[in-house]
């Protein structure tokens, strides 16, 4: 049930805090901190809003300083809020789905191409951080041997192109190693020539099989 993903947090070590919520906000990203600030405007008297100094303080770190088990006990708590998942899909959309979307649709691509950008968004950010690559560097190097469809390039050539580029951005991440979202997901969609994403779908991520009928 992906719903149930909006109570969600742990730290993975992957070396940003806290993941948790719907996409995987992050505490060392700011992106969390903004769901909070968000729900905290909607519902001032929350239980997460007196975290908030101490989600202030580990923006762009690690740090579980003033968080820990009371913040993921609240965090898991608050889920059941309406008002923090309407949070979390405000920023959602706003940091990651528009922004890639927008790009997508600019650069000529169609539904498999606007899936691609918003899932790359949602792993690397929009720009690079210290040891990741982010979204515009991977388009940038897309971008060094094959052109957008709005440039006049094939669009299955283009998005081979950036799927190259997105698979050498995971890794040399140590955290996201596992190239699986890319390789039996997007690539398997793109060697189909299925750039409209038309059901039925079947994909394997992360060792885990799925499938939409369209039914």
């Amino acid at each position: 049930d992906w719903k149930a993903q909006y109570g969600y947090i742990e730290d993975i070590g992957d070396g940003r805090g806290y993941t948790a919520g719907i996409i995987g906000f992050c505490t060392g990203c700011g992106d969390l901190l903004q769901v909070v600030r968000r729900y905290t405007d909607t519902r001032p008297d929350n239980q997460l809003a007196r975290f908030l100094p101490a989600l202030e303080a580990a923006d762009g770190s690690a740090s579980h300083a003033g968080l820990g088990a009371p913040f993921t006990a609240a965090w898991k708590r608050a889920a059941r809020d309406p008002a923090l998942r309407a949070a979390q899909d405000a920023e959602r959309d706003r940091q990651y789905f528009d922004p890639a979307v927008s790009r997508a649709k600019a650069d000529g691509l169609g539904a498999l191409g606007q899936f691609v950008y918003y899932d790359a968004y949602v792993m690397h950010g929009s720009g690079d951080t210290d040891g990741t690559v982010g979204f515009r560097t991977i388009r940038a190097e897309a971008l060094r041997t094959a052109d957008t469809p709005a440039e006049g390039g094939g669009e299955e050539e283009y998005l081979d192109a950036f799927l190259d580029a997105r698979v050498a951005a995971i890794r040399r991440e140590p955290s996201h190693s596992d190239t699986s979202r890319v390789e039996t997901a997007q690539r398997l969609f793109l060697a189909k020539g299925n750039l409209n994403l038309d059901t039925p779908l079947g994909w394997k991520v992360y060792g885990d099989r799925y499938r939409i009928s369209g039914e």
